[in-house]
C-alpha cells in the first residue's frame, strides 16, 4: 500500500496488576516510546496525536494517524576516497566492487557516483532513494523499543507456556493488540503474537472483547468490559465522586497532601471506580488521629473524612472499590470489619505506650546504633542536645527548654506505635511528651523535628523547636560528611541535600523572626554552629570536612535562589559567603541595583578593578592624597570619602538597597577615572598610589556583594 495509506494505531499489552505507584509513569513511557520510534521511522502523519491508556491489568496507546508505510527517503552514502574505489582508467576496483555487492548495487553504474571532497581527500558518495519502512517492520522496532525502555521499578522473570522459554518484564503478560484500523498488524513481544482480542474487567466484563477498528477501543472497554482505560480520565472520576460523598456527609478529605499521593495510588488499583461509605465506632477517635489516618490510608487505602469546622477526625471514611454492585453491604461491611482490628491495634499501641515515660525510653537508645563510626543513637542525642544548648544561648532563648527537647526527641523510636508505623517519628513523642506533663514547646519541638523546613519566623517562644531542628541537622551533615558518605549524583542516602536546605530555611526564619538582625553580623553563625558539631566528633571526622560542608550548604543555596532570582545575581552575593541569615536580603538588594542605570557601568569597573588588583605584585599601599595628581583621580577619591560612611551607615542598618543605592553615585568620578588616568603610570610611587586607591573603592563596591559578577 502507499504511504498515503494513513489510520489510527492502536497497541494494547495485557498483564497482570502492575505494580500501582508506577502505573501511570509506564502508561506514558509506553505511548511515548512508540511515538518516539515510529516518529523517527516517518510513520506518523504530521497531525498525529497520541493518547495514553494504563490500568491495572493494561498499557496502552492509540495513535491518531500512522502510515501503512513511510514514504521513501533520500539517501546519500560515502563509500569509499576515489583512489581506492578507481583505478587508473577511472574503472571499479574490487574493493569497490565488492562494497557495491555488498549494498545491492552489483548493477550501479559506478559514473553515476559522484565525487564529494571532506577538505582532505575526493570520496565516492551513492545518491538515491530507500524504500520507507513497511508499517509491520516499524511497529515490532517500536515495541521492543518501548518494552525495553519502560521505568520498571522492579523486573521479574517467567516462563511461557511452551515450558522452556523465560521472558523478564514487570508483570506476567497475556494479550497483545495491535491494530491498523481494522487490520491487525503482525507483532509479537513477550512470547505473545498480536491480534484483535482483549480483555475487560475482571468481574464485570461481558466476556472477551473483539475489537472491529483501533478507534473502538475506549467505547468497547467501557461499554462491555465495564473499564475506564485512560488513567486521569479514572482519576478525575474518583475525585469527583469522593468529593460528592464527602459533600453529602457534610465532611471533607482534608488538604494533607497525602491526599493527592493516595488519590493516585487508588486510581492504579482500580478499572471501574466506585465509591462506598464505611464507619468505625467513634470511641476509636481516642487514639490521635494521626495513628487512625496512617493506618486507613497507608494500610487500607481509605479516604478519612474530616470535620469541616474544626478539622478532627470523623468516624467515617470512603472506600474506592473496583466494583459496582446494586447492594454494596457486604464490600462496606467487609472492609469496616477489616480496618477495626487496625484501629484496635492502634489504640492498644497508645495506651501501652503511655504506661511508661517518655525519658525512661532515652537510656535504651543506647542500644540502636545509629551508626557504626558514629556510634548509637543514645550517643547523638547528647551532642544533638550540646548543640541545641548552645543555639538557645547564642539566640538568648530557653537553654533548659532546648536541652530537654533534645534529649526526648527520638526516645519515641522505642515505642509500640513508632515500631508499627514509623511516619509517625515524633509526631507520638510530642503526644507522649504531653501526656507525661512536659511543656508545650518542647512537645512542639519534638513534633516539628523532622519537618524538611521551617515555615514559620523564629521567636523566644518557639525557639526551642528551632534551636532542635537546627542542631540536629548541623550534627547530621557535619557527621555523615565526615565519614566520607557525601552526596554522590542522584545518591544521597542519608539526606544531606534536604538537612541543608532545612538548615538555610532555619536561618532564614531567624532573621525573619528577627533573632538574627540582618544589619548584624549575627549571634549565630554557620561556621560556629558547624564548627561547635565538629568538635562534638572530635577524631570521628576528616580534617576538611568543615570548608566542604559550608561549600555544599551555599551551593545548595544558591540553587534554590536560582529559581526565583537572576543567577549573575546570586552569583554575586553566594561568592562572598556571607552570613547565612544575610543571604536574602542581599540578593534582593542586588537585584533592586541591577536595575539602576549605573549598575552596567559599576559592575564593568568593578571587574576590571579586580583584574588589575590581582596582576599588582604585593600591593600594602596606603592611599597618600599627596600624590593624588590629576583632578580625576582627586575627584574619585573624594566620592569615596564622601560615600564611604553613607554606605557603611546603611550596613550597619542591614539596609543593603539603600546601600548599593548610595554607592551608585560614584558612577560618574568612576567612569572619569578610567577615562583620563593611567593607572599603571610608569612612577612606581604614582602607580601603587592609584591602585591603593582602586582597593578603597573595591572594597567599598563590594560591601554587598561581588559586583564583577554582574559584569
Amino acid at each position: 500500500m502507499s504511504h498515503t495509506d494513513v489510520r489510527p494505531l492502536l497497541v494494547e499489552l495485557f498483564t497482570e496488576e502492575l505494580p500501582p505507584k508506577a502505573l501511570q509513569k509506564l502508561g506514558e513511557a509506553f505511548a511515548e516510546g512508540l511515538r518516539q520510534q515510529l516518529a523517527g521511522l516517518n510513520l506518523l502523519a504530521d497531525d498525529c496525536t497520541v493518547e495514553a491508556y494504563a490500568t491495572p491489568r493494561r498499557l496502552a496507546a492509540l495513535l491518531s494517524a500512522v502510515r501503512t508505510q513511510a514514504p521513501e527517503q533520500a539517501f546519500a552514502e560515502k563509500l569509499m576516497p576515489v583512489k581506492v574505489g578507481l583505478d587508473a582508467d577511472g574503472k571499479a576496483t574490487p574493493a569497490l566492487q565488492k562494497k557495491l555487492a555488498a549494498k545491492g548495487w552489483a548493477d550501479l553504474d559506478v559514473a553515476s557516483l559522484a565525487r564529494e571532497s571532506d577538505g582532505k581527500q575526493d570520496y565516492l558518495v551513492a545518491h538515491g532513494t530507500a524504500q520507507g519502512a513497511p508499517l509491520a517492520e516499524g511497529l515490532q522496532q517500536a515495541l521492543d523499543y518501548a518494552l525495553t525502555h519502560l521505568p520498571i521499578p522492579k523486573v521479574m522473570r517467567y516462563q511461557l507456556p511452551d515450558g522452556l522459554t523465560s521472558v523478564r518484564f514487570v508483570r506476567p503478560a497475556h494479550g497483545l493488540v495491535a491494530l491498523h484500523g481494522a487490520d491487525i498488524v503482525p507483532v509479537q513481544a513477550l512470547g505473545l503474537s498480536s491480534g484483535r482480542i482483549t480483555q475487560g474487567h475482571r468481574f464485570m466484563s461481558t466476556g472477551e472483547i473483539s475489537l472491529a477498528q483501533a478507534t473502538d477501543y475506549v467505547q468497547a472497554l467501557e461499554s462491555q468490559g465495564k473499564v475506564i482505560p485512560a488513567f486521569l480520565q479514572r482519576r478525575d472520576i474518583i475525585w469527583r465522586d469522593l468529593s460528592a460523598a464527602a459533600a453529602r456527609l457534610q465532611a471533607d478529605l482534608g488538604d494533607d497532601p497525602a491526599v493527592t499521593a493516595l488519590l493516585d495510588e487508588v486510581t492504579a488499583l482500580v478499572e471501574h471506580p466506585t465509591i462506598y461509605v464505611g464507619e468505625f465506632d467513634p470511641d476509636f477517635l481516642q487514639v490521635p488521629q494521626e495513628c487512625l489516618i496512617l493506618t486507613m490510608r497507608l494500610n487500607q487505602k481509605y479516604f478519612p473524612l474530616f470535620d469541616p469546622a474544626s478539622g478532627k477526625l470523623t468516624h467515617r471514611f470512603l472506600i474506592v472499590s473496583n466494583m459496582q454492585v446494586a447492594d454494596p453491604s457486604n464490600i462496606v461491611e467487609g472492609n469496616q470489619r477489616v480496618v477495626r482490628p487496625r484501629l484496635a491495634d492502634a489504640r492498644f499501641f497508645f495506651d501501652t505506650d503511655r504506661k511508661a515515660p517518655l525519658e525512661s525510653r532515652v537510656a535504651d537508645l543506647g542500644n540502636i546504633v545509629y551508626h557504626n563510626k558514629l556510634g548509637s543513637q543514645l550517643a547523638r542525642t547528647e551532642r544533638v542536645r550540646t548543640l541545641a544548648r548552645g543555639i538557645a544561648q547564642a539566640l538568648g532563648g530557653n537553654v533548659a527548654d532546648a536541652d530537654r527537647a533534645a534529649q526526648l526527641a527520638k526516645a519515641d523510636l522505642l515505642s509500640n506505635m513508632v515500631g508499627e508505623f514509623p511516619e509517625l517519628q515524633g509526631v507520638m513523642g510530642a503526644y507522649y511528651a504531653l501526656a507525661d506533663g512536659e511543656k508545650a514547646s518542647v512537645a512542639d519541638a519534638i513534633r516539628s523535628q523532622y519537618r524538611p523546613r521551617l515555615e514559620q519566623p523564629v521567636s523566644l517562644e518557639n525557639l526551642p523547636g528551632a534551636a532542635l531542628f537546627l542542631a540536629e541537622r548541623a550534627e547530621t551533615l557535619v557527621g555523615i560528611w565526615g565519614i566520607g558518605l557525601a552526596p554522590t549524583g542522584e545518591r544521597d542516602p542519608y539526606g544531606l541535600r534536604r538537612a541543608a536546605l532545612g538548615l538555610i530555611s532555619g536561618f532564614e526564619q531567624l532573621a525573619a523572626g528577627g533573632l538574627l538582625p540582618a544589619h548584624e553580623a549575627g549571634t549565630l553563625t554557620l561556621d560556629a554552629l558547624l564548627t561547635h558539631a565538629a568538635q562534638q566528633l572530635d577524631g570521628l571526622i576528616s580534617a576538611d570536612t568543615l570548608p566542604q560542608v559550608q561549600a555544599f550548604i551555599y551551593e545548595r543555596y544558591r540553587n534554590q535562589l536560582n529559581a526565583q532570582y537572576d543567577r549573575a545575581v546570586v552569583d554575586a552575593v553566594i561568592a562572598q559567603q556571607p552570613p547565612l541569615h544575610q543571604v536574602l536580603a542581599r540578593v534582593q538588594a542586588v537585584t533592586a541595583f541591577r536595575a539602576l542605570p549605573e549598575a552596567e557601568s559599576l559592575s564593568a569597573a568593578n571587574k576590571r578593578i579586580g583584574n588589575l588588583l590581582k596582576k599588582a605584585d604585593n600591593l600594602h599601599a596606603t592611599l597618600d592624597n599627596a600624590l593624588l595628581q590629576e583632578p580625576a583621580e582627586q575627584a574619585l577619591a573624594q566620592a569615596i570619602a564622601d560615600l564611604t560612611p553613607q554606605v557603611q551607615a546603611h550596613l550597619s542598618q542591614g539596609d543593603f538597597t539603600e546601600a548599593l543605592s548610595t554607592l551608585a553615585q560614584a558612577r560618574t568620578a568612576v567612569d572619569r577615572f578610567f577615562d583620563e588616568v593611567m593607572v599603571m603610570a610608569e612612577d612606581t610611587a604614582v602607580r601603587s598610589n592609584r591602585l591603593a586607591l582602586l582597593q578603597q573603592l573595591h572594597q567599598l563596591m563590594n560591601g554587598v556583594a561581588d559586583l564583577s559578577r554582574l559584569a
